[in-house]
């Protein structure tokens, strides 16, 4: 097969080791308008304010008191424009949900699935699609997803208790929704063949960056994705330990993970759906499990984040997890080097020396510049024993990119810019957008090191030079895109599809590259 990206110019501990019931997903499901039987319902209306044929559900007089609420309140149908309404004919609630005047596209249909997911009614809720005006094959099943995105809620840690000022019972998990349009079996099939896995994936990503410290570290983030991988078939778990890091020379991860408690670990989930000869796609994510800055230690501001310093590690798990529980047809490896960055007494000092997995060797300059050490070793390693058609590596790298991109895109580094535009469009179909930042020949001069091959960070431009320390182990040829996601892993407002809190992001832009690859994009 040739290589479509060479053309280019280019709880807590031992209580988590296994899964925890997190909590219980709505139950979403596909029926047509006969079969519906709900106490609460949810319309799709356009600019000109005409509702979708709902048959027996509403009589005329139940039509007309809608119509007259909707005027009266103001709704006219712009996309996402939501209300609800009380008392209408037999149902509990009523809501109308604006698609706009233009075509829908996929990312567009996940979102008003990803609205559907906050209207009211706990016990039964009906989806009433209507004529959407899309291209998209399965309508039904792309609102389905954007549901599931969008129902998420992270509780492990929520008593329930009364009594306690602010402190509110959890709402019901279990409502039963019904997604009613004329291809229910075709949007059925679609949704349980696919986009569950998908669903599934950033789920598990989103619960990983959102456990505290003290539950996830690297044996804990093995075992819980471990456990996840458990009878997929095609799927292969290999977890280097302690003194294989050591045997292999990975100096990057073993002297970021010495001062903690915790030793470090490089786990790899390498799928093969595709032909036994095709190169993979290589997928490294950055796992710092808990990032306190080491000896250059951060300042207590905001510093209960860094919890989720894990997120490129668990966006890579959730997306070859998606992958292989749908059984793509490609073959992808994932590499996911794992430390919890601790000031213990053993710890790196700035000043320090490490010797890679490739020879090269890294001055640290800040301890708190850690990440890059780990992913140093790690693509360095995915080169050297799976030869990839495309590595990404993504990770909450630096403050610099959250500083430059805020929370509407992710940083995208490549040396390619054939390349780049591809991954912007990408995001944008994916519904996580990119932006490139630039990779300058004068970025790998400013990380030269006086005493060792490269200093580990070298002042601004901080995402560049992250990159850079990066880049140095990548091979020239090698295609390769660096996502810097520090400032879109973590929502403090959420989005339709993205609840406030950890965002999961990386699993459906990564998952979009799979999928073109595996169309032939």
């Amino acid at each position: 097969m040739t290589n479509p990206f060479r053309v280019a110019s280019f709880a807590v501990a031992l209580a988590l080791t296994t899964a925890p019931a997190a909590l219980a997903a709505d139950s979403v499901g596909f029926v047509t308008l006969a079969q519906v039987d709900a106490d609460n319902v949810a319309l799709f209306v356009d600019t000109e304010t005409t509702l979708p044929d709902v048959g027996a559900l509403m009589n005329d007089t139940d039509i007309a008191a809608l119509k007259r609420a909707m005027a009266g309140s103001g709704f006219d149908g712009t996309f996402g424009a939501q209300k609800t309404f009380y008392g209408i004919g037999t149902f509990k609630a009523v809501t109308v949900i604006g698609t706009g005047d233009e075509p829908l596209s996929r990312r567009q249909l996940h979102d008003l699935g990803g609205h559907t997911s906050n209207v009211p009614g706990d016990e039964t809720l009906a989806v009433i699609l209507g004529e959407l005006d899309t291209t998209a094959t399965r309508p039904g099943a792309e609102i389905a997803l954007g549901y599931g995105l969008g129902d998420y809620s992270f509780r492990t840690y929520k008593t329930g208790m009364t009594g306690v000022k602010g402190e509110v019972s959890p709402p019901n998990d279990d409502r039963k929704v019904m997604i009613v349009g004329t291809d229910a079996d075709a949007d059925r099939a679609m949704m349980e063949r696919d986009y569950d896995a998908l669903v599934a994936g950033v789920t598990l990503t989103r619960d990983m960056g959102t456990e505290p410290g003290m539950a996830i570290y690297p044996e804990s983030f093995v075992s819980r994705v471990r456990a996840e991988a458990r009878g997929i078939s095609n799927l292969r778990v290999t977890v280097l330990e302690l003194r294989d890091l050591q045997r292999e020379g990975m100096g990057g991860i073993l002297g970021v993970g010495q001062g903690s408690v915790h030793d470090p670990r490089l786990m790899i989930l390498d799928y093969r759906g595709g032909d036994a000869g095709d190169a993979p796609i290589a997928l490294v994510g950055k796992g710092i499990t808990f990032d306190t800055g080491g000896i250059s230690l951060k300042p207590n501001t905001g510093q209960w984040l860094m919890k989720s310093d894990l997120s490129g590690a668990a966006a890579v798990a959730g997306t070859v997890l998606a992958t292989a529980k749908r059984g793509a047809d490609v073959n992808v490896v994932g590499v996911m080097p794992l430390a919890e960055n601790m000031p213990g007494s053993r710890a790196i000092r700035p000043g320090d020396v490490l010797t890679t997995y490739n020879g090269t060797t890294i001055e640290v300059m800040s301890t708190d510049a850690e990440g890059r050490l780990l992913l140093a070793d790690a693509v360095a390693y995915a080169q050297d024993k799976y030869d990839p058609e495309l590595l990404i590596n993504i990770a909450t790298l630096t403050g610099s990119a959250a500083r430059a991109m805020g929370d509407e895109y992710g940083a995208m580094i490549t040396r390619d810019w054939d390349l780049a535009e591809t991954m912007m469009d990408v995001g944008a179909r994916a519904g996580e957008d990119v932006w490139p930042l630039p990779l300058h020949p004068n970025h790998f001069k400013q990380i030269h090191s006086d005493i060792a091959d490269i200093k580990s960070t070298a002042g601004n431009p901080g995402a560049s030079i992250g990159a850079a320390v990066v880049g140095t182990f990548v091979d020239d040829d090698q295609p390769w895109v660096h996502l810097d996601i520090a400032g879109v892993d973590w929502l403090d407002s959420g989005t339709p599809t993205t609840p406030k809190g950890h965002a999961g992001w990386g699993v459906r832009f990564m998952d979009q590259v799979i999928r073109d690859h595996e169309a032939g994009k």
